[in-house]
């Protein structure tokens, strides 16, 4: 064997072993970056998650607002991503514990009784006004002191949440987006799937709850969302009990 064709044949070994180090270096990224988004949705290979669906809240039926039909396509995206399944559950047919499987629950108290059992259990530090009437607080949040009012179609409030009832290390997460409207609920769940990585960074498996505020969604739809405050600690806080009769001559 002659210098050019020992040369050669080094060099297609050379490539060879190149090609195949980054085929397993592309492939170990892959899989780490895959178990940190499984971790984090609580959803290993072939698990089930639950898609807890709402229905319109002027009227009795299950009859589910297109906003939170592109809500749902948007979760079952990342639930296809992380290798697992996901079943469609009404809101008032979803009877099972928190933790036995990752929960997606969408939309308001007022048409989610769900939502409602979780902001009641989980989240006692929220209220939402839910009353049909046309005034200025409807659909408002209280979170702990401070009110947050809906302007339909220039500003309005969701909430974003990832709790989990205890520490054991296999209990799954429920993830809450309970807006004032329905494209708010959209507009949550498309910021969680464009930033769970730094999520993820900061919150690792804790639980957080982030209000957000969707600007202006008449001219822009669900796209612009603003990080209004991490209000995890006064979600979870019990609210003090109005004193009866305060205010009262």
């Amino acid at each position: 064997m002659n210098d050019d064709v020992r040369n050669i044949v080094l060099g297609v070994i050379a490539a060879g072993v190149s090609a195949a180090l980054g085929w397993v270096a592309r492939t170990y990224l892959w899989r780490r970056r895959l178990r940190r988004k499984q971790a984090f949705f609580g959803l290993p290979d072939h698990s089930e998650s639950l898609l807890v669906v709402n229905r319109n809240a002027g009227g009795p039926e299950l009859a589910v607002m297109r906003h939170d039909v592109f809500a749902l396509l948007e979760l079952s995206a990342l639930i296809k991503d992380c290798n697992a399944h996901a079943r469609v559950v009404a809101h008032d047919a979803a009877q099972q514990g928190v933790g036995e499987r990752t929960e997606f629950c969408v939309g308001g108290p007022a048409s989610n009784r769900r939502m409602a059992a979780h902001l009641s259990s989980l989240l006692p530090g929220v209220r939402m006004d839910t009353e049909a009437s046309a005034g200025p607080d409807a659909g408002a949040f209280r979170i702990g002191a401070e009110e947050y009012r809906v302007d339909a179609g220039r500003s309005e409030y969701v909430l974003l949440a990832r709790l989990t009832a205890d520490t054991r290390p296999d209990t799954r997460p429920v993830f809450l987006f309970c807006g004032q409207r329905a494209i708010t609920n959209q507009a949550a769940t498309r910021y969680l799937a464009r930033e769970h990585e730094r999520l993820a960074r900061k919150y690792g498996s804790g639980s957080f709850v982030l209000l957000l505020k969707v600007v202006n969604s008449e001219a822009y739809g669900p796209d612009v969302v603003e990080l209004v405050a991490d209000v995890t600690r006064t979600a979870r806080t019990p609210s003090p009990e109005p004193v009866a009769g305060a205010g009262a001559e």
